[in-house]
């Protein structure tokens, strides 16, 4: 989460606060010092700090000490104001509020107004060195493709197939990293593909939609998307409105589902490339659908999620999260996880978009799309670099660990793994390295992690996409435009 972030959350969440008559907090005022106890709800309590000093103008200011946010020392934007016993920092959306004996305060914390809690401590939390981890076997094969890679791999017949922002579409066989073939296609490819028997669709950002011949790479068909004059921020140190997402084209008896850069959701015929329906929204639309018997459901930039009937595009519910849904929806049992940049994990149910339950994501974005596997979901969340091991049923937190850099991509789980990819971003206001994880399902613990290379030129490095299991593979594509494979332990 960054400080522009910070502001952004705290109009989403301004309404969760009464509108005081505050004030400035006087010189000598009990909350002075250094705090430190726990915020959160039961399902996942973390640990949390403040630090209260003056700056020169004689105006108190808040530092963040959050370990599992990754912060320590952080200034928060805005003053210390106080009503009466109450104070509040407005901009980070928490007020505080002192017991008798002005050595504990009690408080709510964040958007959804957690319960927070600490005591007066006279020494606040460091972060900890980065741990000596065993480093794995390496890739076995690496394939430079000649521009960076957003998405996963889609995997069929020991073929890979994957787009780059070079704007040229690739086949890499699996079993040694060769070109089966390339295609230029005229734009950025920020999306995974879907390949079936014998084609290969997915979106590029000449706005369009491809049907390639799998064997090939021939054009079958293009469809118009729109949204081709739609522009992306990708990774900058000082500019946070990132952009670098895709949708996948979705496929059910015969139809592809997939929205696009305007705005627009469509269902296509995959044979012949033929508009059935359009629904129109008012945001881009840069995540993949989620498919049942019935229903297509996504979500959008305005924070919006919806769900449309398969046959007619007729809406059948809207549900409102407050934040851009980047991430794609994913069904877990009877519920519907949806996880936004606005650092809210919600539960929905599929049938109504009425609330289960929501939980915080301690105020790091989630692009992350929710994996469920066996009795939990497993997802990762950005500045946070946690994957987090979830129960569905209420959001019940069973292991969550640090992967040490931006958890980004979704995480692909088997029986025995977690395997989890990482961005690092040099500089940048925490510590985030970029490589490949791979954890033990039943504990979370890290077994090994490959750290990938980060030249002293280069701002982003390691992965933005999720991996891919193949076999006995890991396949996962970099931000510097390589694309590895690993072995599966």
């Amino acid at each position: 989460m960054n400080l522009q972030r910070l502001h952004l959350f705290a109009a989403l969440a301004a309404s969760a606060l009464m509108a005081f008559a505050a004030e400035r907090v006087p010189a000598g005022d009990p909350l002075e010092g250094k705090w430190f106890g726990t915020a959160g709800f039961p399902q996942d309590r973390g640990e949390i700090g403040f630090e209260f000093k003056r700056n020169e103008q004689g105006v108190l200011k808040a530092f963040l000490y959050a370990p599992l946010n990754n912060f320590y020392g952080l200034e928060i934007p805005g003053d210390v104001e106080r009503e009466g016993e109450k104070y509040l920092l407005r901009s980070y959306v928490t007020s505080f509020s002192f017991a008798v004996d002005h050595d504990h305060v009690e408080g709510t914390f964040f958007p959804l107004n957690a319960p927070l809690s600490m005591a007066r401590v006279t020494q606040l939390p460091s972060e900890a060195p980065m741990p000596e981890l065993p480093p794995g076997p390496g890739p076995k094969w690496r394939t430079k493709l000649g521009g960076a890679i957003f998405a996963p791999v889609a995997v069929r017949d020991g073929v890979a197939y994957i787009g780059t922002t070079s704007g040229v579409f690739n086949a890499i066989r699996i079993s040694d990293g060769s070109f089966a073939w390339a295609v230029p296609v005229g734009r950025p490819v920020f999306g995974e593909a879907l390949a079936t028997e014998d084609a290969v669709f997915f979106t590029c950002d000449n706005g369009q939609l491809f049907k390639l011949n799998r064997a090939d790479g021939t054009e079958v068909w293009r469809y118009d998307l729109g949204g081709e004059r739609v522009p992306r921020v990708l990774m900058h140190p000082t500019v946070f409105e990132w952009d670098y997402r895709a949708p996948k084209p979705m496929l059910a008896a015969g139809v592809l589902y997939v929205g696009s850069a305007d705005g627009s959701f469509h269902a296509v015929r995959a044979d012949t490339g033929e508009r059935i329906w359009r629904y129109a929204t008012e945001s881009r639309i840069r995540c993949d659908a989620l498919l049942d018997e019935s229903r297509v459901v996504f979500g959008n930039f305005d924070g919006v999620v919806v769900a449309l009937d398969r046959a007619t595009g007729a809406e059948i519910w809207q549900r409102e999260t407050r934040a851009f849904v980047n991430a794609s929806p994913a069904r877990v049992g009877d519920k519907l996880i949806v996880a936004n940049r606005g650092g809210i994990l919600v539960a929905l149910d599929p049938l109504t978009g009425r609330t289960q339950w929501r939980t915080l994501l301690w105020g790091s974005a989630a692009e992350s799309t929710a994996v469920p596997f066996g009795e939990f979901f497993y997802i990762g969340a950005s500045d946070l670099r946690r994957i987090t091991c979830y129960h569905p049923a209420d959001g019940r937190v069973e292991w969550r660990t640090d992967i040490y850099g931006i958890a980004w991509g979704r995480p692909a789980v088997t029986e025995k793994f977690v395997f989890a990819s990482a961005g690092g971003f040099e500089p940048y206001q925490m510590r985030h390295l970029g490589g490949l994880n791979v954890l033990d399902r039943a504990t979370g613990r890290i077994l090994w992690r490959w750290t990938a290379p980060h030249g002293p030129d280069v701002y982003a490095s390691g992965f933005a996409a999720g991996p891919t299991v193949a076999g006995d593979l890991v396949l996962v594509g970099s931000m510097n435009g390589i694309l590895y494979a690993f072995p599966v332990p």
